[in-house]
């Protein structure tokens, strides 16, 4: 007999229709689909101010789930990386301002010139310490969100949830991980490392999108839910196993529905969302 699925709550990353709409637009269609949640950007929230936004999300009655994010932390030199540093400390500020319940880390792909993946990962890996200091100090918690290895070169060093627990165990409280989809779901010790992170609580996050076959572009070719190869409802039984009882995080990186009415997309995400992990 299969498992029923729960009913999760459904919510956005402004990423799904940030190329069409600003911040307020964005949540009043998260309000008017009866969302309370929302994931927010911080170069969204410095165009709006962050004032400003503050009273968007006030008026709107959205609250902040994730908020991305804080870095790149690598750069070529001492002087690049502090530099690096403190600009995510400000954004590890900004979802502290904004009530967020955890600030996406991005490490950043290796420096121009560089071939030193393992320096690249320890460098990231001292600089997420210096950054959770702060993020403690301010009562922020920090997300690791392993990304698919096909972006090691430009984009991250953190590539799979086996390094992201490692790290979390080194460093302790106040540190966990996103889990999403589209850049985990190749991974043979996924059921195995979903449940290292479930068993000490460090699952923040379940981002989804789909993978599409084939995929034209790695990072702007998200597929819509059900659109790709990857067993949504099944990662979610494992996730859900794992102890992890947040949201569904929509996120879709897509050239293809970036083109179209925000609306439809909203909608179209929601009911595939429905049928996939509710069952309609």
């Amino acid at each position: 007999m299969v498992e029923a699925l729960q009913s999760p709550e459904f919510i956005f990353n402004e990423a799904t229709v940030r190329e069409r709409w600003g911040l307020e637009p964005f949540l009043e269609g998260c309000a008017a689909r009866g969302l309370s949640r929302a994931s927010l950007w911080g170069e969204e929230v410095d165009k709006a101010g962050l004032e400003e936004a503050r009273r968007m999300l006030s008026r709107t009655g959205i609250s902040t789930f994730g908020f991305n994010r804080a870095g790149p932390l690598l750069a070529a030199g001492a002087a690049g990386r502090a530099e690096c540093l403190d600009r995510a400390r400000r954004a590890v500020d900004m979802a502290a301002e904004l009530a967020a319940d955890h600030v996406l880390v991005f490490s950043g792909g290796l420096a121009e010139g560089s071939r030193d993946l393992a320096g690249a990962r320890a460098q990231t890996e001292d600089a997420i310490g210096a950054l959770l200091d702060h993020a403690r100090s301010v009562g922020m918690t920090l997300a690791l969100e392993p990304l698919h290895p096909m972006v090691a070169g430009d984009r991250a060093v953190i590539l799979s949830l086996s390094h992201a627990n490692a790290i979390c165990e080194q460093l302790g409280e106040g540190i966990g991980i996103v889990a999403d989809a589209y850049h985990i779901w190749w991974d043979e010790r996924l059921e195995t490392e979903l449940s290292r992170a479930g068993a000490a609580g460090r699952i923040l996050g379940f981002h989804v999108s789909d993978w599409l076959v084939p995929t034209k572009h790695v990072l702007r070719d998200r597929g819509m839910m059900g659109d790709g190869i990857i067993d949504l409802a099944g990662m979610w039984r494992q996730v859900r196993a794992a102890g992890y009882d947040g949201p569904v995080e929509i996120e879709i990186f897509s050239d293809r529905w970036w083109a179209e009415d925000p609306d439809l997309v909203l909608d179209t995400a929601l009911a595939r969302c429905r049928s996939i992990f509710w069952g309609g």
